[in-house]
């Protein structure tokens, strides 16, 4: 495959009607601290270093339905969080301002919604 440049995955961006807020709830859910911190731009950062998770305010965002039906905004990404107690990090995200999803697919699975509405999924 030849010459291929250098390529660093440095974050995961979130759109949202406000990217301060919604980066409030996922500091509150990982603990993460702000690397960046603008009016229309926030980027957590874990500890332990790895790619981030970024939010930009979007004026036009439309809240995705999740599940999503024909003619429904539908989500256009997820994110995949693994925990040690489904129970207890399902309590922990409601805390945090997560809705749970009325449908759930699977049994161990938790989908929750965050407060903009990107589904996201805790499973053991």
């Amino acid at each position: 495959m030849g010459d291929r440049p250098r390529l660093t995955l440095t974050a995961t961006v979130l759109d949202s009607p406000d990217a301060r807020e919604l980066a409030g709830f996922y500091e509150r859910l990982f603990g993460w601290s702000r690397d960046d911190d603008e009016p229309d731009w926030v980027t957590l950062r874990a500890p332990g270093g790895g790619a981030g998770l970024s939010f930009q305010t979007e004026p036009n965002y439309v809240r995705p339905v999740w599940p999503a039906g024909p003619g429904d905004p539908q989500m256009m990404v997820h994110l995949d969080i693994q925990v040690d107690d489904l129970a207890a990090a399902s309590a922990h995200a409601v805390a945090a301002g997560a809705t749970l999803a009325d449908f759930q697919p699977q049994d161990d699975v938790r989908v929750h919604l965050d407060p903009a509405g990107h589904p996201f999924c805790l499973y053991l």
